[in-house]
């Protein structure tokens, strides 16, 4: 499919695409003439990239993971990733109920009577 039917498709736009390939978070298309030819996997790989970024991640962080092998994404690295990235987000919200608690702690010591 060609770059207009990707961008449908994935929700990105077509800015962005060509935007993903010239930093390389995704690799170049092959091309049928002068037009970008797009497969199902980067249709795929679009989709993951706008919804990574909708989670707060950006896109320096993502690149490490986004590798292929003889021609297919490893979506394994990209899970694993995704997992410690959620790991990170667990401990941060433990992190902030423990500041909350202290907070908590510190009004219920605050006499207000003058």
């Amino acid at each position: 499919m060609y770059i207009g039917e990707a961008s449908k498709k994935s929700g990105v736009t077509i800015k962005a695409i060509r935007f993903y390939e010239a930093t390389g978070l995704i690799k170049p298309p092959q091309r049928s003439g002068r037009y970008r030819v797009y497969q199902q996997q980067d249709i795929e790989l679009l989709i993951l990239i706008k919804e990574a970024k909708q989670f707060g991640i950006t896109l320096s962080q993502l690149k490490p993971f986004i590798e292929y092998q003889q021609g297919q994404l490893n979506w394994h690295k990209i899970k694993i990733f995704m997992l410690q990235t959620r790991q990170q987000l667990v401990t941060r919200i433990d992190d902030l109920k423990t500041r909350i608690e202290k907070i908590d702690q510190c009004c219920s010591q605050i006499n207000l009577q003058p």
